[in-house]
């Protein structure tokens, strides 16, 4: 469970308020860093292939064999095949961006542990590309069985036929950081973000089938073994697990960096007074001599004191 330490409506501790100038840049720094790490980290193919038939033979000796009646569905049926390319395209550039916005706007008091959540994960899967850089099964050889879909589908949309990357730039991405799938894993994310904290049954669904299908995608499309969709969800698992440990080691520094760098919201701390005028600090609800004068002068009647008070009547309360 995602620990909230959070006031409620701020999103940041001791009650800071979030604020998208700040975010955006953390988050665009954090997925720069990812990608430049994944094209640096690209590995050698031999090994790449190596690994990627040794999932194989893991998977055969447990008796799974997901990916191949998948591929073999959405290559033979273009209606499946194409829809599905789109979504391993696009999506995870999509719905997750748009799941932070969602959480960022409406859920701020999770957004914090949310993002935390996300970042970490990815990391860790950074650290997974580079100690096992691992061939896709659509980019083994063809007696294996695979048909790689975003080269057949390439004509229907952006993609070349070397990667899921737009046309002309398949030499920007690393192809063989397929161990653990983040496909799966950022879609994981999102699917839980979405259940724990939407309120419509509409969401919930969502939640569900976003991971669910997201998962029979990779395999389909021949992106991904089935193991590397178990290894994404492990990942997260682990992610969620560093979040505590990590924020307590982060949050100071951040809000060191907050203090020195970002205005303050001009909100007066809970040690300041709550009245002070003319260097005379007063209680909550005493008025300054100047206003007492000030009420008389416009016209209020003043209280009779204890000493004008008529016999037998109550004085005034102080």
């Amino acid at each position: 469970m995602l620990p909230k330490t959070e006031a409620p409506g701020t999103g940041g501790p001791s009650g800071q308020r979030l604020r998208w100038w700040t975010e955006l840049p953390l988050i665009v720094l954090v997925y720069a860093a990812y990608s430049a790490g994944r094209l640096v980290v690209r590995g050698d193919v031999a090994a790449a292939v190596d690994h990627g038939i040794g999932i194989l033979k893991a998977e055969q000796f447990l008796r799974l064999n997901a990916e191949s009646p998948l591929n073999r569905l959405f290559t033979s049926q273009a209606w499946i095949g194409v829809p599905a390319d789109f979504w391993y395209a696009s999506l995870h550039y999509l719905v997750t961006p748009a799941v932070l916005v969602w959480l960022f706007r409406s859920r701020a008091v999770h957004y914090r542990a949310a993002r935390a959540w996300l970042m970490i994960s990815t990391m860790i899967g950074l650290v997974g590309f580079t100690l096992l850089p691992t061939c896709p099964p659509r980019l083994l050889d063809a007696s294996h069985g695979f048909v790689d879909t975003m080269a057949q589908y390439s004509g229907y949309g952006w993609w070349g036929g070397e990667a899921s990357a737009p046309r002309g730039l398949g030499g920007m991405t690393n192809q063989y950081a397929a161990m653990p799938s983040l496909h799966v894993g950022w879609a994981l994310w999102c699917g839980v973000m979405l259940w724990r904290h939407g309120r419509t049954p509409l969401a919930r669904v969502a939640g569900v089938a976003y991971p669910l299908i997201t998962t029979i995608v990779v395999m389909g499309t021949a992106n991904h073994y089935f193991l590397d969709a178990v290894a994404g969800a492990a990942v997260m698992g682990v992610g969620l697990l560093l979040v505590r440990p990590v924020r307590r080691l982060s949050d100071p520094v951040m809000a060191t960096l907050r203090a020195r760098f970002i205005r303050s919201d001009g909100v007066p701390s809970a040690t300041e007074s709550s009245i002070v005028g003319a260097g005379c600090q007063t209680s909550v609800g005493e008025r300054l001599p100047r206003q007492r004068k000030q009420s008389v002068d416009l016209g209020a009647e003043p209280s009779a004191g204890p000493a004008e008070a008529e016999d037998g009547a109550p004085a005034a309360a102080r």
